[in-house]
């Protein structure tokens, strides 16, 4: 007994806390709560529905409306009213649980209309079997709870609403770091260890613990995950680190500066967590339609009372007629108008690569003013690329890009892939190499064929004095101008190519920049990158705004900028360091191939890494708000002919709606609600501007000329 006690106050708990889900929505990250729900619904539905068959069979407005009867006995008559008793302790007590909320606040919606019309119901029907004579509304009271229920579960069970951003976040720190003992050793503590002025050795590759300084050692670390910046940063003594970024090939000494609460990747959670926290509260569009019913429905129930006391005098069934009008009122087609479109929408979304958890982040992108995109790894693919090569003294692009494949073919180093990348796009063949020699902060050198070959950058020339010619140098000049890096090919004591590298542009970029403005939304860009590369970028793709050297915390404002100002935003990026400004955002969109938090602290996330799919979600929003309010003139068209029916406005020449025959039209309308939103599955998402797309490898990054 104690268990089942337990069990009922949990479900009564989940069951207030859904309104959050159907009604006014929370910032979309309680996935566990919203499992409960759905599985609460589905239980109460089905268990409802069962009880509920031998209410229709044992009811007698039923029968006469289907024209069939079933055997009697007995205590037959008291069938209909038992079953119907307890499906509304069932199944509609969470209805009226969830009403309080809207009652509490003054904003009645579904879940008061809901409440309304089977209280009614119930208490007529209970007063007919008791005391009044009259026709019953068992049955109707039955069926609208299992259309309810129904509408419910499909809502919860289409919604995947889970989130472990902060989880996520903290998962980037190492548990562990090697702290290192004043005799020299090293010892192995708890990161929570740590304290300000330790020394901690980093290891090629390892996570940094704690932000600090390097003290002694020289490397590159990874710090895309926080300031978006595109490639490596070299660091020396004296430079500061982030905790939890990633250590390059080299060994770090670093001394702890910030440990916990003041680290830099505990003030971008601080900021998942306020942005999560302060997204307002938003009505469903069937909510709003709900609670205008309401008001209708009260109206009308309490003009027709007065009209029919004005008419005939006092009389019992008056009070069936009042109560008539308030239980058609709520019509079952209205329950599932949009959790219907919103089933739909998903499957539809996820069918194209769209995995959407927030469906009032869906709503909300038909109305987007502005689309704010990351660059690294979301414009562009996060990844050197050759984007143009020059060549003199009579050597052609192929060989020169061939021999330098062979140069870098066992260098690690960004720029030797994307060499190697370019060679291997044009099925170029790599000569033998020997005597592979890394030249830090220069390039590499190698033997071919007897001949020591060199391939780096600017202080690659100065160190062997050699000075270009004038065609190198006005390519590496323009190169430059486009914020892109320049490495030179030299052979025989003299440069004979220079390759001009960049961030790739992904292959959408461009038509995606022009289909968002096709549809009247403006588009911007975010980027830790330099002035020169954002810039450059923008360019190049036709975007309105962009935003430099911006860091995390600026990402969030920036967004919150724009939102202060009156536009409704999207943020579109894939990064740690993205995480608080896709929170912000009215709707975030996550490109699937990012970071876990980035995708945990989106409403969207574009599972085939396509920013196209973008222009398809906003068009998709579009097309699921136009039928979720064709949905609502359907179900809101029964209301306008079957209210003034039941009301009795058409009573002086004989037309007179029984409850009978208003649930029928209520069936009605139901079935032209499933059938309508069906139509949505049809809807086109092919994006005719983005066909016949090229790859175009022309946007800069950042990328150092050093190698």
């Amino acid at each position: 007994m104690p268990n089942t006690n337990t069990n009922d106050r949990t479900e009564a708990q989940h069951t207030e806390q859904a309104h959050g889900a159907h009604g006014n929505q929370d910032d979309g990250h309680g996935g566990g709560m919203h499992a409960g729900h759905e599985q609460l619904f589905k239980r109460r539905f089905f268990v409802s529905f069962i009880l509920s068959i031998p209410v229709l069979l044992y009811s007698e407005g039923f029968q006469a409306l289907v024209g069939f009867s079933v055997p009697t006995f007995p205590a037959s008559a008291w069938v209909s009213p038992l079953f119907a008793v307890i499906v509304f302790w069932y199944g509609g007590v969470p209805f009226l649980r969830m009403a309080v909320p809207e009652l509490r606040d003054g904003s009645p919606g579904m879940m008061t209309l809901i409440s309304l019309a089977i209280c009614v119901a119930f208490i007529y029907s209970v007063g007919t079997v008791l005391f009044l004579p009259g026709m019953d509304f068992f049955w109707e009271l039955a069926t609208l709870i299992d259309i309810m229920l129904l509408g419910h579960w499909i809502e919860m069970r289409s919604v995947r609403r889970a989130s472990s951003a902060l989880d996520e976040l903290a998962t980037l720190m190492p548990d562990t770091a090697e702290r290192l003992t004043e005799d020299g050793n090293t010892e192995t503590v708890p990161v929570s260890e740590l304290e300000a002025d330790d020394l901690v050795l980093v290891r090629p590759g390892a996570s940094i613990p704690a932000d600090g300084v390097v003290d002694a050692g020289d490397s590159n670390v990874n710090e895309a995950m926080i300031t978006g910046e595109s490639q490596p940063v070299s660091k020396v003594p004296d430079d500061e680190v982030i905790g939890g970024t990633v250590n390059g090939d080299g060994s770090l000494r670093v001394r702890v500066r910030a440990t916990g609460d003041d680290t830099t990747l505990s003030g971008i959670m601080r900021l998942v967590d306020e942005a999560q926290s302060g997204k307002s509260n938003t009505q469903m569009l069937a909510d709003r339609a709900a609670g205008w019913l309401f008001y209708v429905a009260l109206t009308a129930a309490g003009v027709t009372a007065v009209a029919w006391v004005i008419a005939i005098g006092v009389d019992v069934s008056i009070i069936e007629r009042a109560v008539t009008v308030l239980v058609i009122a709520c019509p079952h087609a209205l329950g599932l108008a949009i959790p219907l479109v919103v089933a739909i929408n998903t499957s539809l979304a996820a069918r194209n690569g769209m995995l959407v958890r927030d469906r009032i982040a869906m709503e909300q992108a038909r109305d987007l003013d502005t689309v704010v995109f990351d660059k690294t790894g979301t414009l562009t693919k996060g990844r050197q690329g050759v984007v143009g090569i020059e060549t003199v003294n009579g050597m052609d692009e192929d060989e020169a890009l061939a021999l330098s494949a062979a140069i870098e073919g066992d260098s690690e180093h960004m720029i030797a892939q994307a060499i190697r990348d370019a060679a291997d796009e044009r099925d170029l063949s790599r000569s033998a190499t020997s005597n592979f020699e890394a030249i830090k902060g220069r390039g590499v050198q190698a033997t071919v064929n007897g001949e020591t070959v060199y391939v780096g950058g600017p202080n690659l020339l100065r160190q062997l004095e050699i000075e270009p010619e004038p065609t190198l140098a006005t390519f590496a000049e323009q190169a430059g101008a486009n914020a892109q890096s320049v490495v030179y090919l030299v052979r025989g004591g003299e440069a004979v190519a220079a390759f001009a590298l960049a961030d790739v542009i992904r292959e959408d970029s461009h038509q995606v920049v022009t289909a968002l403005h096709d549809l009247g939304v403006a588009v911007a860009m975010l980027t830790g990158d330099s002035e020169d590369v954002a810039r450059s970028v923008a360019d190049e793709l036709g975007i309105d705004t962009h935003f430099a050297e911006v860091l995390p915390e600026d990402k969030d404002e920036k967004i919150e900028e724009l939102r202060s100002g009156g536009e409704r935003v999207a943020m579109v990026g894939d990064g740690v360091n993205d995480a608080p400004a896709l929170t912000r955002a009215d709707v975030g969109i996550a490109i699937g191939s990012g970071t876990d938090v980035a995708v945990e602290s989106a409403d969207v996330i574009l599972v085939q890494n396509n920013p196209a799919d973008v222009v398809r979600l906003i068009t998709l929003s579009r097309k699921s708000y136009r039928k979720m309010q064709e949905n609502l003139v359907w179900a809101a068209g029964y209301n306008i002919i079957a209210i003034p029916l039941a009301a009795g406005v058409l009573a002086p020449i004989g037309i007179l709606l029984s409850p009978a025959i208003g649930a029928v039209l209520m069936s009605l309308s139901t079935v032209i609600v499933a059938i309508n939103a069906q139509f949505l599955r049809r809807a086109d998402l092919s994006l005719p501007s983005l066909s016949g797309t090229s790859t175009t490898a022309t946007s800069p990054g950042a990328a150092s000329s050093n190698e």
